[in-house]
């Protein structure tokens, strides 16, 4: 069940994605002649009021389509309600209504969560791991995700997001020294030995923390208490996803790594949904934050690459080639299905019944 709800989640996501360019476009009168939930071989297909609905075969992500893109639409070029004809404001909006409405859902989301269950208490003392990779310092010391960490080399972390940031200071700043961890495995402690690597000047282990959440609520303090919440955790969300894809760019070998496909989201979202409501809510702010910044970012065949056609349109005064347009769009398509393959064939090796399947 909780497989279900998490790929649930995930489709729901990108149907709201995918509504917010169709509903941009169609409020302003711009033509649309298909609205798809995935990629690839359609499996469902309806066609209603001139536009077909359909669900593909490639379930990863979604369009939305306008005559200008067909080759055989009997529409005149020179229609004023096609989305190549209208001003480039008009445009921009459609095409960043995708994004726009992920953010609203992720805040929703955190709305709702904190306004119907609740707000999570204060943090218990330490630093959660989340996860660990192979063959790093963390997972070779013996850390696993789900350990608590209380303290290294004899000194308290305390408690919230300032003892995260304890943590990867003192790691950061000890590369190649070894340090004591006191940790908390389903309460049992003990104390392991911990050699942080040195990559681009400072000390790193391969792990990925988070603030000690106990998983305990309590009711809302009214308005005022729902909403600093909501904007705190929002804006704390969104910060380090903006963070994680920066990264990207900035210590590619390194963040590459923890690059997830569909197979680790959805199994991340089984997970969380584990924990009832609560973590499923949490797992579709999050993922919904996700879709948004990764649409932002100017490639090919995501939002923020034909956001980007259409800036450069504008200030060259006149459309890019349609052959140029055309290249750019394929390209990007080619190189997502790849990236997507190879996320898909690594995550899924990586997952629980095909590690005991190997090592058998």
């Amino acid at each position: 069940m909780n497989l279900i709800a998490s790929i649930s989640v995930l489709a729901l996501l990108i149907f709201f994605h995918e509504s917010g360019h169709f509903l941009a476009a169609t409020l302003q009168g711009i033509r649309v002649s298909g609205f798809s939930i995935g990629f690839g071989p359609a499996l469902i297909k309806k066609e209603f009021q001139g536009v077909t609905y359909s669900i593909r075969a490639l379930p990863l992500g979604g369009f939305v389509s306008f005559p200008d893109d067909e080759q055989e639409s009997t529409i005149s070029k020179e229609d004023p309600d096609l989305l190549s004809n209208r001003p480039i404001f008009q445009r921009l909006l459609v095409i960043s209504a995708g994004v726009i409405a992920n953010l609203l859902i992720a805040w929703l989301a955190l709305c709702g969560r904190a306004t119907f269950i609740g707000i999570p208490n204060q943090p218990d003392p330490g630093v959660l791991i989340i996860d660990v990779q192979n063959q790093q310092s963390a997972a070779l010391s013996g850390l696993k995700a789900g350990d608590q960490i209380i303290s290294i080399d004899g000194i308290n972390l305390g408690s919230g997001q300032e003892a995260v940031e304890s943590m990867v200071d003192k790691i950061k700043n000890s590369p190649g020294q070894t340090i004591s961890i006191e940790k908390d495995t389903n309460g049992t402690k003990g104390i392991i030995k911990l050699t942080p690597i040195e990559h681009l000047g400072v000390g790193k282990i391969g792990a990925q923390l988070q603030v000690n959440i106990n998983g305990s609520i309590r009711p809302a303090n009214g308005l005022t208490d729902i909403f600093y919440y909501t904007n705190s955790k929002f804006f704390n969300l969104l910060s380090k996803t903006i963070q994680g894809y920066k990264s990207l760019f900035t210590d590619f070998n390194s963040t590459s790594k923890q690059l997830s496909g569909p197979v680790k989201i959805v199994e991340l979202g089984a997970q969380l949904s584990g924990q009832g409501a609560s973590g499923l809510i949490l797992f579709a702010a999050l993922i919904s934050i996700n879709l948004a910044v990764l649409n932002s970012l100017p490639f090919p065949l995501l939002d923020g690459g034909q956001f980007t056609l259409i800036l450069i349109e504008a200030l060259r005064g006149k459309p890019i080639p349609e052959k140029i347009q055309l290249w750019f769009m394929q390209s990007g398509f080619i190189i997502l299905i790849g990236i997507s393959i190879l996320l898909i064939i690594r995550d899924t090796s990586q997952l629980e019944i095909f590690q005991q399947v190997a090592n058998k």
